[in-house]
């Protein structure tokens, strides 16, 4: 009997980042100078090279692949959302170096976790079968457990990995008990043949599966009443570890989140369409007045993310195309508000030390005019002010929700948006009107100031120029998600 091997095609970035990964930690074995350096810029590069290959190799726009006896499968969905993904860690990575110089925990395995954690990310997005979820899923979580806690000297560090994992391991035994049921009731982990097998069902027990699996995957985007690790890990891990957290996981938890009701279960739209519009009310309301009292703007961040994953939510609560469109052109542009309002906190440091306190913003604009300009780009933006890319996220998340007649919960998002813009609001106001506190190191104009200039350009009024061209690759994604 004579055994053939899949067509490892459609997984080739996956197999070249899993390589690269491996080869990494053999770079830092024997190389001893600048080991930090070396092996991030490789991280970079591997990663860069993964899009490229992602790229080259995608299926035609009215073509899917799929390996691994259809465990695993591409299609524009998913090289829309692994784009956004790889361009967050390659962000992360960036950021991260000077940080961890500083901080004296400059070791290469820094780079090569989030390389591994990236390729747990890419299998989720692709994931076609429970079981290739399940193993994406719990790679990348396994790395940023470490990552969370990558600074042993610091006790608030040590905690948030700490906790992180002890949830994390909870919401993932929470999501196998729901696939254990979702197996037991319908005999396969396959979303193919879940979404041709249920069209008439109307089993209790696939049900309350499905509960637990949407449970344990609200956890990963911190979504309401699953979102009590996120404050205190956003605050306790370093910094570029909060800024990955912010940005890559979030949208490969959302893509995931998308691939399973839609990909899975979308005969099943009146179950679980019920869950997540709770999720999303929770979530937005959650995130837009707990971070009224944060004076840390980690904290603040950390509570600002879970408002946002809120507002995602409401465009799959829609359950159409136009919904999920509307997903992913707000997704892509919360990493770009989200990466640079970190490259900007990262640059919040005196003598090498950083001030996370939001009064050590007071009077940024006349020590630092071009950081603080940039700064309030992103506030105004993540708040949702008219003309900024942030505007136009929420309008196609609203117009989707209207269009499938959900007017209570666009009414919800509407509100909670204008409660959230009070403490964005607030920042600009210190930075521009409050007497100046001490100013910040000087930043040379090198990465920080690069992405910082970037992504503020990203945000800016110009931003409708790259709406409707943004608005098309979402269109062709979310059109081969259904």
């Amino acid at each position: 009997m004579s055994a053939t091997l899949p067509d490892l095609t459609p997984a080739l970035p996956e197999i070249f980042v899993a390589c690269a990964a491996m080869a990494l930690l053999m770079v830092g074995v024997f190389k001893k100078d600048n080991l930090l350096k070396v092996v991030t810029r490789l991280g970079v590069l591997s990663l860069a090279i993964a899009f490229v290959i992602m790229v080259a190799k995608m299926p035609g726009l009215d073509r899917v692949a799929t390996t691994f006896g259809g465990m695993f499968i591409v299609d524009g969905f998913s090289v829309f959302m692994k784009s956004l993904v790889l361009i967050g860690s390659m962000a992360a990575l960036l950021m991260s170096q000077q940080y961890l110089i500083d901080r004296k925990i400059d070791r290469f395995e820094f780079p090569v976790l989030i390389v591994l954690a990236t390729l747990g990310m890419m299998m989720m997005i692709s994931a076609n079968d429970f079981m290739a979820l399940y193993v994406g899923l719990e790679l990348q979580s396994l790395s940023l457990y470490v990552l969370a806690s990558f600074d042993r000297e610091r006790q608030r560090s040590t905690e948030a990995g700490l906790k992180y994992f002890v949830l994390g391991a909870l919401s993932s035994g929470m999501l196998l008990y729901g696939i254990s049921l979702i197996y037991g009731f319908s005999g396969t982990t396959s979303f193919s043949v879940l979404s041709t097998g249920l069209a008439n069902s109307e089993n209790i027990g696939l049900v309350v599966g499905l509960v637990f699996v949407l449970a344990g995957l609200a956890f990963k985007v911190s979504a309401v009443p699953f979102h009590m690790w996120t404050p205190d890990v956003y605050e306790g891990a370093p910094t570029p570890v909060t800024a990955l957290f912010a940005a890559a996981p979030k949208v490969a938890a959302m893509a995931l989140l998308m691939r399973v009701v839609l990909g899975g279960f979308p005969t099943m739209a009146a179950d679980w369409q019920q869950i997540i519009i709770f999720i999303s009310i929770g979530s937005m309301l959650v995130g837009a007045f707990a971070a009224l009292v944060q004076t840390n703007i980690k904290r603040l961040m950390a509570y600002s993310s879970i408002g946002h994953v809120g507002y995602a939510l409401v465009g799959l609560a829609a359950g159409t195309v136009q919904g999920v469109e509307g997903v992913l052109v707000y997704m892509t542009i919360y990493m770009t508000m989200t990466i640079g309002t970190f490259a900007c906190i990262l640059s919040m440091r005196r003598d090498k030390a950083l001030d996370l306190d939001i009064n050590e913003l007071a009077g940024l604009s006349r020590n630092q005019p071009a950081m603080a300009f940039a700064l309030a780009v992103f506030m105004f933006s993540l708040a949702g002010i008219p003309l900024l890319a942030g505007f136009f996220g929420k309008y196609f998340i609203f117009m989707s929700a209207i269009d499938a007649g959900l007017y209570t919960l666009a009414i919800i998002g509407f509100v909670a948006s204008v409660v959230g813009a009070f403490y964005y609001l607030r920042i600009v106001k210190i930075m521009y009107f409050d007497e100046p506190a001490a100013k910040f190191d000087d930043n040379e104009f090198g990465t920080m100031g690069f992405i910082m200039g970037l992504t503020a350009a990203l945000n800016s009024p110009l931003s409708f120029l790259l709406i409707y061209p943004l608005l098309g690759l979402a269109g062709v994604a979310a059109a081969s998600l259904f």
